[in-house]
């Protein structure tokens, strides 16, 4: 059976029309895309911008939607249409390059957080824009990551505007707001009634006024999550002795709000050991609430070297509290010692009395200045390296002491 020539002109027909029809689809690459979106669309959206500062987030997913219809219904541009790219970010190191990110802090961050190289570039992207809109920069980016490595992976856009406002009211200036984020990121993740608002109430209703309350969130970061009164903690306040109206009352109230009650309890009886009364102890927080912050630790060897070595009564401690505070290695010890020194060759001026508690607590220029260069040179030098020496000394074992974390020191 001989084939019909027509039959062969209607095949060659067909391969003709299909090379053809694959030659008019565009080889663009799949990260560009290019849209079209009417004027009027873009002008209504953009506009919206100006009612609410958050509405930037959503101007270009908008226009993208806006956009894939008009093209699927009109086909091809015409008058009224205006051209729209769409760039497609290719994976989270360019996104991050793009937002403004040089290479060492894109290094910084994935060391931190390796799994963001493998993160969603599209939902990076519009954490970034959240963050954008709060004026933070790379660098604070990086400082946020390092302290918080995964505060991308947190829904940190939920009930955003509402939070912003309320940040805004609460910290008085945008600025401010952004140092706050930085110091704290949490306060963007944290539950804005159950735990951000009930806070602040908790506060106004002890009797914090909500400038000292902004001040101690600043040095505290901890405060908002840890914060927790019961009766006893309420009692422990109250007799510190201290009023609402003194300067103290702010440190005292947060530190015993964010302080378990179990390490409230264990400082006040490593306190009591060494002849104290709970009273007399309590009112030491009163006056000196940094006290709270010290550890059991380091407040056993400073009392034991104060009434062992110094031969002080235990109540030096609470006229001067610093006793407690300065380092035992590289102040306590030294000058006690210079001291004994210039005392032992026979030197004016010599540290003893009340100028042994005044030297304790100069600087370090100054206390040189005072005691060691004043004298000729040739003493000078050798009270120099004394009292170097005697810096340079080590706690017995000190070396292979090991260090246990116990989570959050207060």
């Amino acid at each position: 059976m001989k084939t019909k020539p027509h039959v062969w002109i209607k095949l060659r027909f067909l391969f003709s029309v299909s090379s053809s029809f694959f030659n008019l689809i565009p080889k663009t690459p799949v990260a560009k895309t290019r849209v079209w979106a009417p004027v009027a669309a873009i002008s209504t959206i953009t506009a919206s911008v100006n009612e609410s500062p958050v509405a930037k987030n959503r101007v270009w997913t908008q226009i993208s939607r806006t956009a894939a219809t008009t093209a699927l219904i009109n086909g091809t541009p015409d008058g009224n249409l205006v051209e729209v790219r769409d760039d497609h970010p290719i994976n989270s190191t360019d996104v991050f390059r793009k937002w403004g990110c040089s290479d060492s802090e894109i290094a910084k961050i994935f060391v931190r957080r390796p799994s963001l190289r493998r993160a969603d570039p599209n939902l990076i992207q519009s954490k970034l824009n959240v963050l954008s809109l709060l004026g933070l920069t790379s660098a604070d980016l990086v400082k946020i990551i390092n302290c918080r490595p995964r505060f991308l992976s947190c829904r940190i856009n939920r009930c955003f505007d509402e939070r912003i406002e309320f940040f805004l009211e609460l910290f008085g200036s945008r600025d401010f707001l952004r140092k706050a984020i930085v110091r704290n990121p949490s306060l963007l993740i944290y539950d804005l009634n159950s735990k951000i608002k009930r806070v602040v109430e908790l506060y106004e209703g002890m009797g914090v006024a909500r400038k000292d309350f902004i001040l101690m969130v600043s040095s505290r970061p901890t405060m908002i999550s840890r914060t927790s009164f019961n009766d006893e903690k309420l009692e422990y306040i109250r007799r510190t002795g201290v009023s609402k109206k003194s300067k103290m009352y702010k440190y005292v109230v947060v530190l015993m709000g964010i302080s378990r009650l179990e390490t409230i309890r264990e400082k006040v009886g490593n306190l009591e050991k060494f002849g104290f009364s709970e009273d007399e102890v309590l009112g030491l927080f009163g006056r000196s609430p940094l006290v709270l912050t010290l550890s059991v630790d380091k407040v056993q060897r400073n009392m034991t070297y104060v009434l062992g070595t110094m031969k002080l009564p235990a109540r030096a401690v609470l006229d001067c509290p610093f006793l407690l505070y300065a380092n035992l290695e590289v102040v306590l010890k030294p000058r006690f010692l210079l001291a004994g020194k210039i005392e032992e060759m026979g030197l004016a001026p010599q540290i003893k009395g009340p100028k042994l508690f005044r030297a304790l607590r100069m600087k370090e220029d100054r206390f040189l200045g005072a005691f060691v260069t004043c004298h000729p040179e040739s003493l000078s030098n050798a009270l120099m390296e004394y009292y170097r020496n005697m810096k340079g000394l080590k706690r017995l074992a000190v070396a292979s002491k090991k260090n246990l974390r116990q989570g959050f020191p207060f």
